[in-house]
């Protein structure tokens, strides 16, 4: 039968070169590799895990080959400039360009289809400014001890041991050239992370790596001595995030190296719990108690809390618990669905968690109705990669943005969508010594720092443009969307923004808020009454 017929090829051309080898050497090599296929084919035959290997044997690998470079072959040969996948070629090309301070302009036009849905741009103005600085600051933690100025532009969560050595090398110390911050992910603050003395902002996942007891409990001690460190600028607290939000998370014990071991506090070669949730609080009351100790404990830093807005009744008790208790963080960052720079389960990746624009809006508006917006500072995340996602989202109410898969295309990552596997091919995602070491430190750093600088530069021209001074003039009003072909849209009037103290006079027309504000309780994250009554009807 036809598929068997490069396996009885083998065979025969392995008994062809065995005879031939008795007269000459040269049949040497043809006799290794006609015989080491036909072992595979018959292994192919005899083995019972695949059928597809023995129905095909040998073929069959050759339909492996071309299936595990199908990522690569689409994205280079098959994939359009501005197909999202996650990222398009113009996207990636364009962070490429910045990071190598090389001409990033466009000839001959726009490819975008102007006239197509989902279209958005940003209004110029017949009286254009000049910014004489790109360098846009945003105070955090204005009524906290040690204030942070922050950049608008900024380094996202990324750990070491999600990322290599020479990656979380090169970030900082294009943080520390550029004077913006680098999160250090919930996986701790490294050796690397403080090598070039870049600002940091630590996170605080719910295993608190770098601030546990042996039982894996939060030690006010271990924190403090941390977070006490000048490089360390701010602190946050991570309930959830946009790559797998509500799912923990298990770092296999033969990767618990001794140097991740040493950054996280535990033991090494042993399975790295990250849970699902807190145990150093249950309640909306007990996020905000912990966020002001560790404020306390860290002499008086910038402290929030980073999330994925998921149940709005969750999001609500956290705002209510604010309004009654007086507690504020100094910031909050909104993680989008869309975020992701490791690996995510299929279904979290794909399915669960609000995407950032409506994450961002929700949060932005329940400050603003209940009258706590200019006391706390918003940061969003969720696929930053140019000036123009920046304005976009600080017109949408965020005061600064954080980029990481952005930064990883900076350092050199191509998109291969190994992150997973340790085999990152430019040695950004992976703890291969035999990968990361090939990985330049200084040119990366340069690169990490031009492309923020060439960003910011960006994000003001595009103010100048607008006729704006700052980004935070940016609104709603700002950012145009085509609704259809012959429909556009303003931001401002595509969605309901509330007004100050709105929810503290009067119920807003957003079905949100009217079916989950009231009942939310600001003692317990559960689901509210009306939600189990509602529950209740629906399984009668």
């Amino acid at each position: 039968m036809s598929r068997y017929l490069l396996y009885v090829a083998c065979l025969a051309m392995t008994l062809l070169s065995a005879w031939m080898s008795l007269r000459s050497q040269h049949w040497y090599w043809p006799l290794g590799i006609f015989g080491a296929l036909s072992l595979l084919g018959t292994w192919d035959m005899l083995q019972t895990r695949t059928t597809l290997r023995r129905n095909y044997p040998i073929l069959a690998h050759f339909r492996y080959a071309l299936e595990s470079i199908g990522p690569e072959i689409r994205q280079y040969f098959i994939q359009e400039d501005l197909q999202e996948v996650p990222f398009s070629r113009r996207q990636r090309s364009l962070v490429y360009q910045r990071a190598k301070n090389v001409i990033d302009v466009v000839p001959f036009g726009t490819e975008r289809n102007v006239y197509g849905l989902d279209y958005e741009w940003i209004n110029h103005s017949l009286l254009p400014t000049t910014i004489p600085s790109h360098d846009f600051r945003v105070r955090v933690g204005a009524e906290a001890a040690q204030p942070y100025e922050a950049s608008v532009f900024n380094i996202s969560a990324m750990s070491f041991g999600s990322l290599s050595a020479n990656a979380i090398r090169a970030l900082n110390a294009g943080a520390k050239r550029g004077n913006f911050y680098h999160d250090t992910g919930e996986g701790s603050i490294s050796a690397y992370h403080r090598e070039n003395g870049g600002d940091l902002v630590w996170e605080i996942g719910s295993g608190y790596f770098g601030c546990r007891e042996e039982d894996g409990r939060f030690s006010e001690e271990r924190f403090a001595a941390n977070a006490r460190e000048p490089q360390v600028r701010m602190i946050e607290v991570k309930l959830s995030q946009g790559a797998k939000p509500g799912h923990g998370g298990v770092l296999p014990g033969p990767k618990v190296s001794a140097e991740i071991a040493a950054t996280r506090g535990v033991p090494e070669g042993l399975d790295c719990i990250s849970p699902s949730r807190h145990s150093a609080f249950s309640t909306p009351i007990g996020l905000l108690e912990f966020v002001a100790r560790l404020r306390e404990l860290s002499g008086g830093k910038p402290t929030g809390f980073k999330l994925a807005i998921g149940h709005p009744w969750e999001w609500f008790s956290v705002a209510k618990a604010m309004q009654e208790t007086g507690i504020l963080p100094d910031f909050i960052v909104v993680d989008g669905a869309e975020g992701g720079t490791g690996a995510s389960p299929a279904e979290f990746i794909d399915h669960v968690g609000l995407p950032m624009h409506e994450a961002l809006m929700l949060v932005h508006n329940t400050l603003v109705g209940v009258g706590l917006r200019n006391r706390i500072r918003v940061g969003a995340a969720g696929k930053i990669t140019s000036a123009f996602d920046i304005a976009r989202t600080m017109a949408m109410g965020a005061d600064w943005c954080n980029a990481g898969r952005g930064f990883m295309f900076a350092l050199g990552c191509i998109q291969s969508l190994s992150c997973h596997t340790d085999r990152c091919p430019t040695g950004v995602a992976t703890q291969d010594p035999k990968r990361w070491r090939k990985l330049d430190t200084a040119d990366k750093s340069t690169r990490v720092f031009q492309f923020h600088e060439n960003t910011v530069k960006a994000l003001r021209d595009l103010l100048c443009a607008a006729g704006l001074e700052h980004p935070r003039q940016l609104g709603p009003e700002h950012i145009l969307r085509r609704v259809s072909r012959t429909e556009v849209r303003s931001l401002a009037a595509l969605y309901r923004f509330l007004d100050p103290g709105e929810l503290l006079e009067r119920m807003p027309e957003h079905a949100v808020f009217r079916n989950f504000w009231s009942a939310a309780r600001s003692d317990s994250f559960v689901a509210p009454d009306r939600v189990l009554a509602m529950r209740e009807v629906k399984n009668r």
